[in-house]
């Protein structure tokens, strides 16, 4: 073990025991130029990227069902819900990103340096259930998108999704910006075509402003409680956290103090700028719902397949189903990547074990298709639609043990030294931890129990 250089540290951190042996993800660490002078909007450019990709997890296929649920049974009072859940996630990733910049490590090598080696084999196999229930929702939303395109079995579109386990690969090897680019074009193919389905739905601008504002009825309203919860629930993804504590140090800012604030300055309008049009692209899918279908009458539908099905009938535009199932396509994808690096951070972080890129993905992959596989022969499509819902209240499961060591490191002085947060903010992080916490536990009684 060696222990990193006093130079690489900020001047007043001293509460780590320095185990870790390389940089997070060591082959893409500090190869990204950040210009030391110039224009603010270079730098900012130079900084952009790792938001974006973190933004994938909060509009991947495990969101959709709850988003569409939400507005077609509720209009669109669930706005609100979306809202606060992205405000906890802009909160939530921006400590994220400055635990990764000032400590040179990620949230996975953060919690092997300093819980004891029990608690940290109960954390990576937690995390590493999660990566799983992610996949197993990214293979379910790319197979039900291939369906929909182009007609293939869902078996055979699962079966399908093994191949992209080489994507990550091509991409890393084409270098960190290529990969970047590959799922910033995605999101915008996401974006163009909710944009293109909301303009074609026209819902009343007054009622969906008064969505975004809270209502007492969610809590009231047991059903729509249900919901609300499921969407704080699989909005904020564990693994996210892991992730962007690692990729935010790709750029070669300076190892100092004074680089060190300005990467997270950066780095935190990077993220807040992504998960802005991560919001946009929650809150559209809520809002087409509650345009096309609950102000229909169609209040019922809550599944992929069935909203596929009834969206250009009703909206009246020949190609609305198709936009939304090449959504789902791009959606699926560009998971797939971020839950390949992910899995990578994790397992290195946590276990110091380096396994060959294609092999770790052919494994997740693999753990992740045959259930998928297996519930479709056995129960049909519907099966299929109720593991997608499990695969979120595993997620919902794992999120506290990914958050409450994420804010206990960045309020922690001796960890972080002058870089730890301010009291209103490390206040806000534990009352945001708290909630998370609580509305899980709620999820996970209301599931099993209620």
């Amino acid at each position: 073990m060696r222990q990193p250089p006093a130079s690489d540290l900020p001047d007043d951190q001293s509460g780590w025991r320095f185990t870790g042996e390389r940089p997070s993800l060591p082959e893409a660490n500090a190869t990204i130029a950040v210009p030391k002078a110039g224009p603010w909007i270079r730098r900012l450019f130079a900084f952009a990227g790792p938001g974006y990709m973190v933004s994938v997890g909060y509009m991947d296929p495990g969101n959709w069902a709850t988003d569409i649920a939400g507005g077609s049974q509720f209009g669109y009072t669930l706005l609100s819900i979306i809202l606060l859940s992205n405000l906890m996630a802009i909160l939530l990733q921006a400590l994220a990103a400055r635990l990764g910049i000032v400590t040179g490590r990620d949230l996975a090598q953060a919690c092997r340096d300093h819980y004891p080696r029990p608690v940290n084999f109960v954390l990576y196999l937690a995390c590493e259930l999660a990566i799983i229930a992610c996949d197993l929702a990214e293979v379910i939303g790319t197979a039900i998108a291939l369906q929909l395109l182009f007609g293939i079995p869902l078996i055979g579109g699962a079966l399908i999704t093994a191949a992209d386990a080489f994507l990550v690969l091509f991409l890393m090897a084409r270098g960190f910006r290529h990969l970047e680019a590959f799922i910033v074009a995605l999101l915008i193919v996401i974006a163009t075509c909710f944009a293109i389905q909301i303009a074609a739905a026209a819902p009343p601008v007054a009622e969906v402003l008064a969505g975004f504002l809270p209502s007492r009825e969610i809590v009231a309203n047991p059903a729509m409680l249900y919901i609300a919860i499921g969407i704080l629930g699989a909005t904020v993804m564990p693994h996210n956290l892991y992730l962007h504590s690692s990729i935010v140090q790709t750029r070669a800012y300076e190892r100092n103090d004074d680089g060190r604030r300005q990467a997270i300055r950066f780095a935190v309008t990077d993220s807040t700028i992504a998960l802005m049009l991560a919001l946009f692209v929650n809150a559209a899918i809520l809002i087409v719902a509650a345009a096309v279908f609950h102000a229909n009458g169609h209040t019922e539908v809550a599944e992929i397949g069935d909203a596929y099905q009834l969206l250009s009938p009703l909206l009246g535009l020949g190609i609305a189903s198709t936009l939304f199932a090449v959504a789902l396509l791009a959606s699926g994808l560009n998971s797939t990547v971020t839950a390949t690096l992910a899995g990578q951070i994790v397992m290195e972080g946590f276990l110091h074990i380096r396994l060959p890129q294609w092999m770790r993905r052919l494994i997740t992959r693999a753990v992740a298709i045959v259930p998928v596989v297996v519930v479709t022969a056995l129960y049909g499509e519907s099966g299929t639609a109720r593991l997608l819902v499990l695969s979120q209240v595993v997620l919902s499961m794992q999120l506290p043990f990914a958050v409450i060591p994420l804010v206990r490191f960045v309020t922690d002085r001796e960890k972080m030294g002058a870089f730890t947060v301010r009291w209103p903010v490390a206040t806000l992080a534990w009352i945001v931890a708290a909630i998370i916490v609580i509305l899980n536990l709620k999820l996970l009684y209301d599931t099993f129990v209620g």
